[in-house]
């Protein structure tokens, strides 16, 4: 018999025990425990150049996908026949279709802001919605009953300094009519809840927890989000003032709160709304543009903003909100 051969009938020896396989590791890093909002990317992949990458990654789409989105609407707008625009600034001739097509070119980047935060900082893309992991759907909800509050507040506010100055009161609303109204007020229901949602994903999740993945004091991002959010504006300096603020407020409640929820909530009322009386008037295409605001209108804001940021404090102590992750 040779050496090592086993005789015949005799049991074949088992091999030795190999080693388990080492587990695999999930994509998704944990969440920090005790985060608050603005550093809820802070997670095993915290390199620097991941918020810096992933800020081109999404300011270049902000461009690009609404570049694309319109131009897919002008060719549609060419098949269908639809009227040519009359005056220079105009994308489309139909100010509805002008409308979808604008609402659309802008939440349409919310998927790339989603991915990019899986993708490039390999987290949950819910943590850019609130420490919970999630929007936090009823705490919203009550948000928007806020913000309709200081919204109405707030127009009494600017109208009552219109009237004192007597400036302004000429202007007379003309009812376009239920026809007119109806097919507008659908598509202003429908999509300016993604639009103003897809903004505030961009300037105050993503850009609060860009810079807050490497920084401690959030009013970096607050700020630095709130000039650039004005910059993509087109008002006077009395509009941007007012789009500065906003963008100021909602970035420290987004801090304070814990999430987007009440930051989205008064975007989507305040959007509602402009483009919701406008269409009530038959100037849809005045709602499209931007340009000079009178100086009257601070005081609207001045109240909206105090009301709103008092009642969102409030209502967050009072329902026991948190602001950290878990």
């Amino acid at each position: 018999m040779q050496e090592n051969q086993i005789p015949y009938g005799q049991p074949h020896p088992q091999p030795g025990p190999y080693p388990p396989p080492a587990p695999r590791q999930p994509w998704f890093l944990p969440t920090p425990s005790g985060a608050r909002y603005d550093h809820l990317a802070r997670n095993g992949a915290n390199e620097l150049w991941r918020p810096i990458v992933g800020t081109v990654v999404v300011g270049v789409a902000f461009f690009l996908v609404g570049l694309i989105v319109l131009l897919a609407g002008t060719v549609l707008s060419l098949i269908l026949g639809m009227p040519q625009p009359t005056k220079p600034d105009q994308l489309f001739g139909d100010p509805l279709f002008g409308l979808v097509f604008l609402l659309l070119s802008i939440a349409a980047v919310l998927p790339i802001v989603y991915g990019t935060a899986a993708l490039i900082q390999r987290r949950r893309p819910g943590t850019l919605s609130s420490v919970a992991g999630r929007l936090r759907w009823s705490w919203m909800l009550m948000c928007g009953g806020v913000a309709i509050l200081a919204l109405i507040l707030g127009q009494l506010a600017q109208l009552a300094v219109f009237v004192v100055t007597g400036e302004g009161t000429d202007e007379v609303f003309a009812w376009a009519g239920w026809s007119g109204f109806i097919p507008a007020l659908v598509i202003i229901l429908l999509l300016v809840p993604f639009q103003a949602a897809t903004e505030e994903y961009m300037f105050r999740g993503w850009l609060l927890q860009a810079f807050g993945a490497r920084l401690n004091n959030p009013w970096w991002g607050i700020v630095i989000g709130s000039v650039l959010f004005a910059s993509l504006h087109g008002y006077t300096w009395v509009g941007l003032i007012d789009v500065f603020s906003f963008g100021v407020v909602t970035g420290f409640l987004a801090v304070r709160t814990g999430g987007l929820e009440a930051p989205i909530a008064m975007h989507v009322v305040n959007n509602v709304l402009a483009f919701g009386v406008s269409a009530a008037a038959g100037e849809l295409d005045k709602a499209l543009e931007q340009g000079a605001v009178p100086w009257q209108a601070l005081a609207g804001t001045v109240v909206q903003l105090s009301v709103y940021t008092l009642g969102v404090l409030f209502l967050s102590r009072k329902r026991s909100v948190n602001a950290f992750s878990g």
